[in-house]
């Protein structure tokens, strides 16, 4: 670890499933902490702020920022509060930024951290890439950042890739495990409720991205984001629906060579991956037993049951708002789910009005994709008389 112990870090989202794994792979990596932020989770950012001593901790929510304030009187750390608060924190110095804020609450910040140049960006946010894919990538090269996915998918085409050059590529072949309902009878799925849904065979996720793998819209974003990350057209990426959740994806070259990354569904292991690129040294996660697993299986998705994947393959080549209205209608109607306000098919159904309906206005800016991500909310929620 000689390489990265000089190494410092900054979380944005450190409450959340990637950043309380990120401080984990962190502590066992001896890298400093400089700054942290989340939404409202007051405890759990006390509790990290001690531990890790930063320089600055920041809540977007003000209220959660303005208790943990007086709960932190005691130590040096700032505690800054708002979205200025959080890209305060996006911009303070460190080496390493982990954008792992969930949404579209994650843009902006993401921005912020890539103007401050010449540091590594680790990238967990779909939805920065998904809805402003061209300008972010763009942003990154002008600032001399370096981009490296943490998505247990894109870390794996990422690793793949170093088997060859982008030019000599072919395909992308991105695994999705099909989430709990893969198996179900289709006309089963009015009835699932969200404890079902969020009951994922492999992996410990937030509930959001757990519903989305469920609705396999997951994979849909992973698709967009994987055509930003690898300057891929989407018909350079296939999707193939691995149960087993062991091979994480894998690029076919040109010579027909199919080079992949195995490994257990632990994020820890991209996680820490993005910390320490190029080095590679010992893990929290365990190893991966083949004989134990035996067999590993291939399917195609079935898009007639996963219709969400379906939209977003369609959506995933249009130049227009439609992926920021996609994105944003999904997230709306994910939480009406987990709120037991509508039913799991009309998830999709709400996702594909949406889209139909606003998805074909020309987007050029940061502030016209979050003002066509506010106006689809609006219009999704009123939809169901909200």
């Amino acid at each position: 670890m000689d390489n990265n112990t000089k190494k410092t870090l900054t979380i944005l989202g450190s409450t959340g499933s990637i950043g309380t794994q990120t401080l984990e792979a962190a502590e066992l990596l001896g890298l400093p902490v400089v700054a942290l932020a989340a939404g409202r989770n007051v405890d759990l950012m006390e509790k990290q702020a001690r531990r890790f001593s930063p320089k600055l901790v920041a809540m977007a929510d003000e209220a959660a920022a303005k208790e943990l304030s007086v709960r932190l009187a005691d130590t040096d750390i700032e505690v800054a509060s708002g979205e200025s608060g959080v890209i305060e924190a996006a911009e303070s110095s460190s080496d390493i930024v982990v954008a792992a804020m969930v949404g579209m609450s994650g843009l902006v910040p993401a921005m912020a951290a890539i103007r401050r140049g010449g540091r590594r960006i680790a990238l967990a946010n779909k939805e920065t890439l998904v809805c402003a894919g061209e300008l972010f990538t763009k942003a990154i090269e002008e600032h001399g950042c370096q981009l490296i996915p943490v998505d247990s998918e894109h870390s794996a085409i990422f690793q793949s890739l170093a088997a060859g050059r982008r030019s000599q590529l072919r395909r992308i072949l991105l695994t999705a495990s099909g989430g709990p309902f893969r198996e179900l009878p289709k006309e089963e799925l009015a009835t699932v409720t969200k404890e079902r849904a969020l009951k994922h065979p492999n992996w410990d996720m937030g509930a959001k991205v757990t519903i989305d793998s469920a609705t396999m819209m997951n994979k849909g974003l992973e698709i967009i984001e994987a055509m930003h990350l690898f300057k891929a057209s989407p018909d350079m990426i296939k999707v193939l629906v691995h149960p087993q959740s062991i091979l994480h994806s894998a690029v076919e070259f040109v010579d027909g060579a199919v080079i992949a990354q195995l490994g257990v569904p632990d994020m820890r292991l991209p996680i820490q991956l993005a910390l320490t690129w190029p080095e590679r040294v010992p893990s929290l996660a365990a190893p991966v037993e083949l004989t134990g697993i035996g067999t590993l299986t291939f399917q195609e998705p079935d898009l007639e049951r996963f219709g969400c994947l379906r939209l977003a393959m369609e959506v995933a080549g249009r130049r227009d708002a439609a992926p920021v209205v996609m994105n944003a209608a999904n997230e709306v109607a994910v939480r009406l789910f987990l709120e037991d306000k509508i039913s799991f098919p009309r998830i999709h159904d709400l996702v594909s009005e949406a889209v139909d309906r606003l998805g074909g206005e020309r987007l050029s800016s940061i502030d016209e994709i979050l003002e066509c991500d506010r106006n689809t909310r609006e219009v999704v929620l009123r939809s169901e008389g909200y």
